[in-house]
């Protein structure tokens, strides 16, 4: 079977869209202008958007906004609020930070403390019937970060579907959402997972799953090296520093990219043992990867993984 595959620059990272069948060619475009219209209002990567209306009002108002906006904050804060270690409210920590950035230092524990006053996510307000969002204290600043990308690759797979396309590969960077069967005759497709010590053509080992999606996150692409030290960019919302973890990388097989993105944050922020406390839904499965090379699999997923990087070892 052909594929028809297009690539795209946008949300800061290498985009790559493909459908299988030529009259369904015009889709891929369809999918990028949702992508630029979705990365307009929900960037925090520039002056003006929806969700910088939000920040630039902290401490002043509320703001309303449109319902992709509303929507995926409201989401986004659901899940901070629980305290869990995902905080939707961490933006004046990584602006402090900027790891990844040409102008990324070690903050003071001055700087610190005054930030973390400012991600309390119990501070941000919702109301739903004029779709508002009221960030209580100034300076406070939201930070979708990848719950945005989770949630773009989500619309894209729901455009395609209402647009007649069966079949299709949306790949977000670090983010692969499955639409439709595979060609194979079980409907399954195989999908390699990031080994998080080369570049993103090498696998540590493939998944066999339906139209899932497929987020990995990792301390491997972004950091900071000052004195000594390495520092990556995961913040860990309670001390205000990177998280401390013996985590390099953390896969999730879900069936919506946007729970694949919050879930790859609290396998950092819980690790392999307090994920499982909290993990209730057995359709999302994840995949943990150490410094050491060892591997961590949730019980769904021991069937489903084959290990082909003989480095690593599963335990």
């Amino acid at each position: 079977m052909s594929n028809f595959t297009k690539t795209y620059h946008a949300l800061g990272t290498e985009i790559k869209l493909t459908v299988f069948q030529e009259g369904q060619v015009p889709a891929l475009d369809k999918a990028y202008e949702l992508i630029q219209y979705c990365e307009d209002i929900l960037t925090v990567n520039r002056t003006e958007s929806e969700i910088m209306s939000i920040n630039h009002a902290s401490g002043k108002g509320a703001v309303s906004v449109s319902k992709i906006s509303y929507d995926l904050v409201k989401a986004a804060v659901k899940v901070s609020q629980k305290n869990q270690g995902f905080n939707a409210a961490i933006g004046p920590l990584v602006k402090l930070w900027h790891i990844g950035f040409s102008d990324a230092e070690v903050p003071t524990e001055k700087e610190i403390s005054n930030r973390l006053r400012l991600t309390n996510p119990g501070r941000i307000m919702l109301d739903d019937s004029n779709r508002s969002v009221y960030l209580l204290d100034e300076g406070m600043e939201l930070d979708l970060g990848g719950i945005a990308k989770g949630y773009i690759a989500d619309a894209i797979k729901k455009l395609w579907y209402e647009s007649g396309v069966e079949q299709g590969i949306i790949d977000l960077g670090g983010n692969v959402l499955l639409v439709g069967q595979s060609i194979h005759e079980d409907g399954l497709w195989t999908v390699g997972v990031q080994s998080p010590f080369d570049t993103r053509s090498d696998y540590l080992g493939i998944v066999e799953i339906p139209d899932y999606s497929v987020v990995t996150s990792g301390i491997y692409e972004r950091f900071l090296n000052k004195q000594g030290h390495s520092y990556h960019h995961i913040m860990d919302p309670k001390t205000g520093y990177p998280v401390k973890t013996d985590l390099i990388g953390v896969t999730v097989i879900s069936p919506k990219s946007i729970d694949g993105e919050i879930w790859s944050s609290l396998g950092f922020y819980n690790n392999y043992e307090g994920t499982l406390k909290l993990l209730t839904d057995n359709a999302i499965g994840l995949v943990f990867v150490y410094k050491d090379r060892t591997i961590r699999l949730t019980d769904n997923l021991k069937d489903k993984f084959k290990l082909t990087d003989t480095s690593f070892k599963i335990i």
